[in-house]
């Protein structure tokens, strides 16, 4: 899929000029631990900063309380730089603001990484440069997802390895793997598995992906090239375990082989959680015997998904005018509903990710589809199991393949021949739609930050 070398400068200044306002603007403007659970994530990178070492899981100084155990229990490769950049500004001041930037500001630096690789992305899945705006309007300046890039957890690192990763394996099954490919993919799985179990699916399905893009047909027969599998696939393996291998080995060294500290974690909290919140005790929809159909059925569980995925800022206590909702509704739901119904061959300027491989493309919308539904059935476990209020962040790991199958739907709807129609005006209609929906993607962001989030700290200053 071809596009052109350079990109126009007006909208890429108009890009990431947006986000660096909104997201300083977010940095600065939240109370701390007014975001959801700031307070308790902060206490990780504090105890770096103050230390210099990483914590144990169980040590009472990060203990969460009431809840009984920490953050400290699964990847925190986020919290480690954040700790590190604190630690780095306190040889300058004692001031516990410049501490909380500095942490936040690490998460306003890996959006716009996330940024730059979603325009990359967009560069790679998409023909025509507006969809490629389109794409990068959308994901990111979704209001969740941006709100998650301004204050201290380890969704942002989550979020931003998702782009890189799908950008490294683009890269890699469009062109045939070579160094770059293989060190962003690479990148993405050690930063991915360093931050968020919840997109763990990500790293499954990269390497299914990259195992599947050797497999080729020639003579009428399936034959699989195993010299250059085990030549990239061993280098990416290597840098992957340099990467993450000391982590899960010092969390199997500290909780007795539990590598992935889920099982320490909810040891902690049966040691030290009030009756209400310990795992033993704690009231949940499973053992109170209720089926999840139930769950979904009498609670808003789908209804607070849906919004919050969208964006509901503050402590889930912010949130959007009910125009915003129901204008990324109708655009999620008819780009999908295009995406899946109009045949591509209909429409004329459209083309496949991967156009010259179709079993190899087909497997990797199945596993684009893995990745969207894997964080939702997540969400709805921790629900049901645990009791966690659903929130859109769990869902956030979804976002860039959701995004590319809203765009891919209006991409298909502008390459159909509308009668009489001619190619130009056709181009020139679709283009104008294009653009409105970039202004009115950057209206709602705009409108949710300094029309709601902004006069609800004047009138709730320092708001928990």
């Amino acid at each position: 899929m071809k596009q052109s070398q350079r990109l126009s400068t007006a909208p890429a200044v108009c890009y990431f000029g947006l986000y660096m306002i909104i997201a300083l603007s977010l940095m600065i403007r939240q109370p701390f631990g007014s975001p959801p659970d700031e307070n308790n994530r902060f206490l990780v990178p504090q105890y770096i900063a103050q230390h210099g070492a990483l914590p144990n899981g169980y040590d009472e100084e990060i203990r969460i309380g009431g809840y009984g155990f920490s953050y400290a229990f699964q990847p925190i490769l986020p919290y480690i730089v954040q700790g590190y950049v604190m630690r780095f500004v306190g040889m300058f001041t004692e001031s516990a603001d410049a501490a909380l930037y500095a942490a936040r500001g690490v998460n306003v630096f890996f959006g716009l990484v996330m940024a730059v690789f979603v325009v990359l992305l967009g560069r790679k899945w998409f023909r025509e440069e507006r969809f490629v705006w389109l794409f990068s309007f959308l994901v990111t300046f979704l209001p969740q997802a941006i709100f998650m890039h301004t204050y201290v957890n380890t969704d942002s690192c989550c979020m931003m390895s998702t782009a890189i990763l799908l950008y490294g394996l683009t890269c890699g099954l469009q062109e045939g793997f070579r160094l770059s490919s293989a060190l962003l993919l690479a990148l993405g799985i050690v930063l991915c598995a360093m931050s968020y179990y919840n997109a763990y699916g990500y790293i499954l399905s990269s390497i299914l992906l990259f195992s599947a893009s050797y497999l080729t047909r020639a003579d009428g027969k399936t034959i699989f090239r195993w010299k250059p599998f085990i030549k990239w696939g061993c280098f990416i393996s290597a840098l992957v375990l340099a990467g993450i291998a000391w982590w899960f080995i010092r969390s199997a060294i500290l909780y007795d082989g539990d590598f992935l500290g889920l099982q320490a974690r909810e040891r902690c909290a049966t040691l030290y959680a009030v009756p209400e919140q310990n795992p033993e005790t704690r009231v949940t929809w499973q053992n109170q015997g209720y089926s999840v159909l139930a769950m979904l059925s009498e609670t808003t569980f789908l209804e607070l998904s849906r919004m919050s995925f969208i964006g509901i800022f503050g402590a889930m206590s912010i949130p959007l005018s009910m125009w915003t909702y129901r204008f990324y509704r109708v655009l999620f739901f008819g780009g999908v509903m295009l995406s899946i119904f109009l045949p591509s061959a209909k429409c004329r300027g459209t083309a496949a990710i991967l156009p010259e491989r179709k079993a190899l493309n087909i497997f990797f919308h199945a596993n684009l589809v893995f990745c969207i539904l894997m964080p939702l059935i997540l969400s709805i476990q921790y629900s049901y199991t645990t009791d966690y209020q659903p929130q859109g962040r769990y869902l956030l790991p979804a976002l860039v393949p959701f995004g590319y199958y809203c765009v891919r739907g209006i991409e298909k709807l502008s390459g159909i021949p509308w009668g009489r129609l001619s190619v130009e005006k056709r181009e020139r209609l679709s283009g104008g739609a294009v653009v409105l929906l970039c202004l009115a993607i950057a209206v709602c962001i705009l409108t949710a930050v300094f029309g709601r989030v902004y006069p609800y700290y004047a009138n709730h200053p320092g708001a928990l």
